[in-house]
Formats: C-alpha cells, structure tokens, sequence
C-alpha cells in the first residue's frame, strides 16, 4: 500500500486534515522532523478530529533516520513538487510507493528530490499560483496511486445510470 511522508511540515491543521484522510484511507503516515509544531499541538489535533486513533503514525527524526527506515522496508520513493516530471494521473504506481511531500513553504529540498525515483507533479492551469495546499495536494495524489491499484473497488458505490 502506497505510505505518505511528510517531509518537515510546518502548519498544524494541514498535518491533522491529512493524517485524517490518511485515517479514512487506511493509508500510513510518516512525518519526518524536525516539524514546525509539537505532535501534541491543539491544532493538529483539533484538524484530525477523534480520528488520530485510526491514524497509523510513524514519527521519523530526520531524513536519515527515514531514508533508513524506506531502504529497509524498500520500495520507491516519488517526491511531489510543483516542478515535477511526471503528472500525477500518468505515472504509474506501485504498492510499495512512498509518496513524499514537503513543506508548505518551501517544497520538498532539492537533496531530497534528487534522490527520489521519480518526482510528479499536479497540473494547475493558472500559473500565478505557485501551489495547492499540503492537505489538497496529498488528498489528489494517494486518492490518485489508491485508485490505480484498485483500492477503492470493495468501497465504491454503483455505477449511475447512463
């Protein structure tokens, strides 16, 4: 199953509404420090709502300690970033990819790009707007890999009529 990383996140609620569609997914969170916050912080657990139970959380001290972790456990890493090579809805996914996001302000560090297998982007048509907010951007990209790899066949509904 595709696992979402958070690289240095900053702001709070961000980091709750994800680790609740994380929770409604079944999909395993990482957060690697140092975090702009403490886990214990109100607003990230206001954000997540009383879901952080359903949350499968991993806390990774800093990316070292994580890239330790991923060649352990294997798979790929896909570093999102507005400067990506791959559209989100054409790359292909496997269920060992560990989709990487950055912070809010500043993206995924450029090391940390370099070092990914594969770097994907999510297409935006104005191009005034440098991003989509953390928690939109991870929504579009697991819902995207989950989808692919059939995820969500046993929790669909009918199909409409035509």
């Amino acid at each position: 199953m595709p696992q979402v990383v958070l690289v240095h996140p900053q702001i709070p609620p961000n980091t709750g509404n994800i680790a609740r569609t994380c929770a409604a997914t079944q999909t395993p969170l990482h957060l690697v420090g140092p975090l702009g916050f403490e886990i214990s912080d109100r607003y990230l657990k206001r954000a997540g709502l009383d879901y952080w139970p359903y949350v499968n959380l991993t806390y990774h001290e800093s990316l070292t300690d994580f890239h330790s972790y991923c060649q352990q456990k294997g798979g790929r890493c896909l570093g999102f970033s507005t400067s990506g090579a791959y559209s989100y809805t054409d790359f292909e996914y496997r269920d060992d990819d560990w989709l990487l996001f950055g912070c809010e302000t500043a993206g995924l560090p450029s090391d940390v790009l370099q070092a990914c297998d594969a770097t994907i982007f999510i297409p935006m048509s104005q191009p005034q707007v440098r991003s989509l907010n953390l928690s939109v951007s991870v929504a579009i990209g697991l819902f995207e890999a989950k989808r692919q790899l059939g995820y969500f066949l046993e929790a669909s509904a009918p199909k409409p009529p035509r």
